[in-house]
């Protein structure tokens, strides 16, 4: 027994050292954050893993490490393209072999980077979740060398969460073609019933893992201001807080709008959103990272892949509908350790719009289908079309025509997605490729016969290695500079390069995409799932009233309120949030607390009186500590609130 324990011993010891060896050569760090090497060493023991871990955990470490240490190749399931391209560029730099298939790649493209995955020495392979189930994806799955499956965004697989994408409840068929592989399901944020959803979806074994890494931010001061006057709020904000800072806003108009206002007060600021071309997003994502501007102003399209650890301040300008997106959004503030700021600005105007939201996030059956309808005549798709079909979809020129409202459009559009009846990419963005067609004897013949595009070929072979064998992403601005044209000028080469038949060569494309997943059916007959809505829509205002309670709430931990809606109940007090800060000045005494006690017992005792007359009798003592006393005497059952909202002192014979 002693010789089997010690021999396990020196097997995990054994292990443990490969693993900081792996972390150690291609990452350059000394030591594993916090549950990091528990998931790995599950991982290499062939087990279903979920792993709950905060934004800028290292989730990706968590699949990346254990598929250096095993031959093969790792299948990342990922749906942010941007994401997969900050992933593969990184580890491109650190000299490991990956590849990605996205929305928006050619038949061609497709085909020769499933090639690659299958017969070249590629340790990873990222594919949005769409691309699993397409015949071609699964014609080369047999000769892919899984060692493991990696789910980020995993609580997009639950109905009943609040980034549902349908085409993740289908990752679990191709669990049938590895059955020996584990999955690695991750999250930066999920609820009791999320996380249940994910290991029931995803067909976990019964040997499956299960690691949630503490929502305590001891850095992280969380605050929430009702405010009138936002603007003045942002510029004390910023103004007495130094650094970078973040601050998201709910519409593109709004982002530009204060920006402006933070330069015309001194504070240098730029803004961000989905609806700027690739290379302007591009530009001021790298101008903040690399400190030219202090502050951006953007939509919840910002963040996702951005690796800045030095972030003083997250402000949430305008009130989000989830705790989920606002936790993962706030906690971009302080990964470097330090001290830190997330601030939510409201107003009651605001959650009274945020109460509304529920009957206009999910219409009625008749004006789904009515939308539905209009959306295929716009299309043109003729009756008993369009299974496969995709179109760009330009959401301005359709609410003009038929006169809808955009927001109503585009929850129609989700409501459809999620019934799976089409698949909506409302921030569609596929960067260029070229990947070479032809073999390099011919090329040489050619380049000799068309000497004007011999700059341009030569560019591109000395810029992007693997061109022959699968499709690069190319930077065209970069390119352009390297041969001394104008874009348009190599826009028009590339373009004739792809004719001769030379490359094929992919352009740009930054539309809403809408791909038909069933024929066009009649209005009248579309069939949609209103037992499913009704709960997703029970869901939702489940998360609206957890956001308006920890916006309103004055009293509790603002880090354990996060805690305990993503089931941490370990979070300690923070100590450094607004809550806690006030709670700290407003300790009471004995002496004060028998004082008060006893007058509010006299008053409410000689006759029922409200708050207002409570403040007026005791303005000896603040508002805030009567209030406190108030809700002790409630909560003791020392004094009730009547009928009339008056607070009247209990006596020991009422029941």
């Amino acid at each position: 027994m002693l010789n089997y324990l010690f021999l396990m011993k020196m097997i995990c010891f054994a292990v443990m050292s490969q693993m900081l060896q792996t972390l150690q050569k291609y990452w350059g760090y000394d030591s594993f954050r916090q549950l990091q090497p528990q998931i790995i060493e599950s991982v290499l023991a062939g087990n279903d893993t979920l792993a709950v871990m905060p934004t800028g955990g290292g989730k990706s470490i968590c699949f990346q490490v254990p598929s250096m240490m095993n031959e093969g190749l790792c299948l990342v399931i990922s749906p942010l393209i941007a994401l997969m391209k900050d992933q593969l560029l990184n580890l491109k730099k650190k000299g490991i072999p990956a590849l990605s298939i996205y929305s928006g790649m050619s038949f061609i493209e497709v085909k020769k980077t499933l090639q690659n995955a299958a017969y070249g020495n590629f340790k990873f392979l990222y594919v949005s979740p769409e691309r699993l189930e397409t015949e071609l994806f699964l014609e080369y799955v047999p000769l892919l060398k899984i060692n493991l499956i990696a789910v980020d965004e995993a609580h997009c697989i639950s109905q009943w969460g609040y980034d549902f994408r349908p085409p993740y409840l289908r990752i679990a068929s191709i669990r049938e073609y590895f059955p020996g592989v584990p999955v690695l399901a991750l999250t930066a944020s999920a609820t009791a019933d999320v996380q249940k959803d994910i290991s029931e979806k995803l067909l976990f074994k019964k040997n499956q893992q299960f690691f949630q890494q503490s929502f305590e931010r001891p850095n992280l001061s969380y605050s929430t201001f009702d405010m009138s006057s936002k603007e003045n709020k942002l510029l004390n904000i910023l103004n007495k807080v130094p650094g970078s800072g973040i601050v998201y806003c709910k519409t593109r108009r709004r982002t530009k709008e204060i920006a402006e206002m933070l330069n015309l007060n001194g504070i240098q600021a730029d803004y961000y959103h989905a609806g700027l071309s690739n290379e302007e997003r591009t530009k001021k994502q790298e101008d903040w990272i690399n400190d030219k501007i202090r502050i951006i102003a953007c939509t919840n399209a910002f963040g996702m892949g951005i690796d800045k650890s030095a972030v003083r301040t997250v402000v949430h300008y305008e009130m989000p509908d989830a705790l989920e997106n606002y936790y993962q959004e706030a906690g971009r503030a302080g990964r470097d350790g330090k001290k830190s700021y997330a601030i939510l600005l409201f107003n009651e105007r605001e959650i009274n719009q945020l109460k509304k939201q529920p009957e206009i996030k999910y219409p009625s059956k008749e004006i789904i289908k009515k939308v539905y309808g209009a959306l295929c005549n716009f299309l043109q798709l003729p009756s008993g079309n369009g299974e496969g079909m995709s179109y760009y979809f330009d959401i301005n020129a359709f609410v003009k025509n038929f006169k809808f409202e955009a927001i109503l459009v585009n929850n129609v559009l989700k409501i459809l997605e999620q019934e799976e009846l089409i698949t909506y990419s409302e921030q569609f963005f596929s960067p260029p490729t070229i990947v070479f067609t032809t073999d390099k004897q011919q090329l040489s013949l050619f380049e000799k016969s068309h000497l004007q595009f011999e700059p341009l070929l030569k560019a591109l072979l000395r810029s992007y290695d693997g061109i022959f064998d699968f499709p690069c992403i190319i930077n065209e601005l970069q390119l352009s500079k390297d041969i001394g044209i104008k874009r348009e000028e190599l826009s028009f080469q590339l373009n004739e390069l792809h004719n001769y038949q030379i490359i094929c060569y992919s352009p740009q494309k930054e539309k809403p995409q809408i791909y038909f997943l069933h024929n066009r059916v009649k209005q009248e007959d579309l069939f949609i799932n209103e037992k499913n809505i009704l709960k997703r829509k029970m869901a939702y205002e489940k998360r609206l009233e957890a956001i308006i309670e920890y916006s309103l709430n004055k009293n509790k931990c603002r880090s354990r309120m996060i805690g305990k809606y993503f089931n941490d109940s370990q979070v300690p007090l923070c100590g450094v949030c607004d809550n806690c800060l006030q709670n700290e000045k407003l300790k009471i005494s004995n002496e004060d607390f028998k004082t008060i006690s006893s007058a509010i017992k006299e008053i409410s005792n000689n006759k029922p009186a409200n708050q207002s007359e409570i403040f007026h009798q005791l303005i000896s003592f603040s508002e805030n500590k009567v209030r406190k006393v108030l809700t002790f005497l409630q909560e003791e059952n020392t004094i009730f609130i009547n009928k009339e909202g008056l607070i009247e002192f209990k006596l020991k014979n009422k029941n």
